[in-house]
């Protein structure tokens, strides 16, 4: 069941067993070589898969496209909420369905800025609405070990304007990437660090992370279907049931 598609009659007779699957994404820098939209276009498209494979367990909303991009505003273009008015966003899709019954709430992420907001946001609602089920993840994190397989650069996940990302991209929408201008980007700190908070015009040279040169639309394809299968099986998992059981 897609949102958009539907009149309020419509949603008024669905399956309130159903999963409500919220994509969330961004409309921020991504080098020279993607759009603006990649994270929206890539979150979009499995969102939409996982609805079309699971059409009668799964209400789909429209993506929020306005993501928690401040550490991508350094590069022209990036459009960014503020957390409070992204966590609000969240929010609101929630709050909007829960008092017509629909009671599973899934955020299906494309952007890494989000991850955070979108675990205090569905935190908070869960406190609010315990008897509901709220759940996030980012589609990517659905592909499994087999990514050992697919990438052949030295980064084995994804990052940003990457091989995988587009790789993604080039076989969702090839006619948004700019080939030609395809590079690899990044850079390291010495000595190495870690849980250091940067922007992406600190640590990059033209805003992308990782090796967009090796990227392919073979390899998309298959990091796609990975993603989409990992997310049918959770998705159908909440939606069908399940249990906690003993260690």
């Amino acid at each position: 069941m897609i949102l958009r598609n539907l009149t309020w009659l419509d949603v008024d007779a669905a399956n309130r067993e159903a999963v409500v699957l919220i994509p969330t994404g961004s409309c921020e820098q991504h080098g020279p070589h993607l759009p603006l939209f990649t994270d929206s276009v890539l979150a979009t498209a499995a969102a939409e898969a996982v609805e079309k494979r699971l059409p009668g367990k799964v209400l789909l909303t429209p993506t929020l496209w306005l993501g928690a991009s401040g550490h991508h505003l350094a590069m022209a273009g990036t459009l960014s909420g503020s957390f409070p008015a992204y966590i609000g966003a969240v929010q609101s899709v929630v709050e909007s369905l829960l008092p017509h019954g629909f009671h599973r709430f899934y955020v299906l992420n494309g952007h890494g800025g989000n991850t955070e907001p979108n675990g205090m946001a569905l935190r908070e609602m869960k406190a609010k609405y315990p008897s509901a089920t709220f759940g996030h993840s980012g589609y990517f994190s659905f592909i499994g070990p087999e990514i050992e397989n697919i990438m052949t650069g030295p980064l084995k996940e994804i990052r940003h304007a990457c091989e995988a990302e587009a790789s993604l991209m080039l076989h969702i929408a090839p006619e948004l990437v700019r080939v030609d201008k395809l590079r690899d980007d990044g850079l390291k700190s010495t000595p190495p660090v870690k849980g250091v908070i940067h922007h992406f015009d600190e640590m990059t040279e033209q805003g992308s992370m990782g090796y967009a040169t090796l990227a392919t639309a073979e390899k998309g394809k298959q990091l796609f279907e990975l993603a989409v299968e990992g997310c049918v099986k959770e998705i159908e998992a909440i939606a069908d049931g399940y249990v906690l059981v003993g260690l």
